[in-house]
C-alpha cells in the first residue's frame, strides 16, 4: 500500500466528468498548477472540455495563475483505468443521479490505488447512500463545489457514515491548499448547507410567481440591488446581528423574534426556543470576533460602496 501524500504536496489530479461541472474542476486545478487526467464516456466529451477550459483561462489568468500553470498539462485518457492511474486525488463529476453515483464510484473505487482519496461533486446525495456499492468507502468523501468551480470558491465537504475522518480532514486540507474556501461539515444533510438555503429562496420565488405577487425581474432585482449587496462580505447571519444596532444579534431576536411566526413565507420557522437563541446569539459572537457593531457597520459599508462602483451604481 502507498502511502497517502500530503495535502500540499498533491501534483495530479483526476476528473472524472468531463461536463460543465468537472469541466470547471479540470480547467481549476490546471490553473493552480495541477497535472490534470481527465475521463469522460461521451464521444465528443474532449472538444467540449477543451473548449471549455479555453473559454475559463481568461478569467484564470486574470486573477493569477500558479508557477508552472497551463493547459497542456491536460491529459484526456481514452478509460477510467487509465485516469486513475498513478494520481494522487480523484474528483468525481457524474450527472446527478444515484444509480450512476453508485456505480461509478465502485468502479472509481475498483481502479484507483487505494490510498487514493475520491471526492465526489454532488450537489444533493449524502456519500452515505452513494458509497453503497464501493469496497472502500472509507476513502469516499463528498468535495461540493458552486458553478464555475473555477470562480467560486466555495466547496462544501462532508464524509458519509463510513468515510474515515481523517480522509475528510486531508479533503478540506487538499482543497485550502488548491485555494479553495472550504466549509468542513460535522455531519450529513441532504443538499449541504449552501444548496439549501439556495433551495429556500428559490422555493419562496416560485411561490410569489405562481401566486402573483413578484414577477421575475422583481424577484432578481429585489437581492441584487437588496441583501445581495451585503451577504458577499457577511451573510446572512451578521447581517441580521447588524440589525440588532448595538444589541447585537441578542437584541435583534429578542425584538424580531416574534415575526417568525408571521406568514411571511411558505416555510415552517422553527420555535425559537433559549436554546436556539442563545446557539445564534453564541455564534454570531464568534464569528465578530474582536470587531464590533460598529467596526462591522464600517467594514460593510466600506465594501458595498466598492460593489457599487463595480456594478456600475452612481
Amino acid at each position: 500500500m502507498s502511502a497517502r501524500v500530503a495535502p500540499d504536496q498533491v501534483c495530479t489530479v483526476t476528473c472524472v466528468g468531463a461536463g460543465v461541472i468537472g469541466g470547471g474542476w479540470a480547467a481549476y486545478f490546471l490553473a493552480q498548477g495541477y497535472r490534470v487526467r481527465a475521463w469522460d464516456p461521451a464521444p465528443d466529451a474532449e472538444a467540449k472540455l477543451r473548449h471549455l477550459i479555453d473559454a475559463a483561462w481568461p478569467a484564470l489568468t486574470e486573477l493569477g495563475l500558479a508557477d508552472g500553470a497551463s493547459r497542456e498539462n491536460l491529459t484526456v485518457c481514452a478509460t477510467l483505468a487509465e485516469a486513475v492511474d498513478g494520481t494522487d486525488f480523484v474528483q468525481e463529476s457524474a450527472p446527478e443521479d444515484l444509480a450512476l453515483k453508485r456505480k461509478l464510484l465502485a468502479d472509481i473505487d475498483a481502479a484507483a490505488a487505494d490510498h487514493v482519496v475520491i471526492s465526489s461533486s454532488t450537489s444533493g446525495y449524502p456519500m452515505t447512500d452513494m458509497a453503497t456499492a464501493s469496497a472502500t468507502p472509507v476513502r469516499l468523501v463528498v468535495g461540493h463545489p458552486f458553478n464555475p468551480p473555477y470562480l467560486i470558491p466555495l466547496v462544501e465537504v462532508v464524509g458519509g457514515e463510513l468515510t474515515d475522518p481523517e480522509v475528510v480532514q486531508w479533503t478540506a486540507d487538499f482543497f485550502r491548499a488548491a485555494g479553495k474556501s472550504v466549509i468542513h461539515m460535522e455531519r450529513e444533510v441532504p443538499g449541504f448547507i449552501a444548496n439549501r438555503l439556495q433551495e429556500a429562496l428559490w422555493r419562496e420565488a416560485l411561490h410569489m410567481v405562481e401566486a402573483g405577487e413578484a414577477t421575475v425581474e422583481q424577484i432578481d432585482l429585489s437581492i441584487t440591488d437588496g441583501p445581495g449587496l451585503r451577504w458577499p462580505f457577511q451573510g446572512p447571519m451578521l447581517t441580521f446581528h447588524l440589525a440588532g444596532g448595538q444589541g447585537g444579534m441578542a437584541h435583534m431576536l429578542d425584538h424580531f423574534g416574534p415575526s417568525l411566526l408571521s406568514p411571511w413565507t411558505r416555510l415552517e420557522a422553527p420555535e425559537l426556543t433559549p436554546e436556539l437563541r442563545d446557539a445564534v446569539v453564541a455564534g454570531t459572537d464568534d464569528e465578530a470576533g474582536e470587531r464590533s457593531v460598529d467596526d462591522l457597520v464600517a467594514e460593510r459599508d466600506r465594501r458595498v460602496v466598492e460593489l457599487l462602483r463595480a456594478k456600475g451604481r452612481p
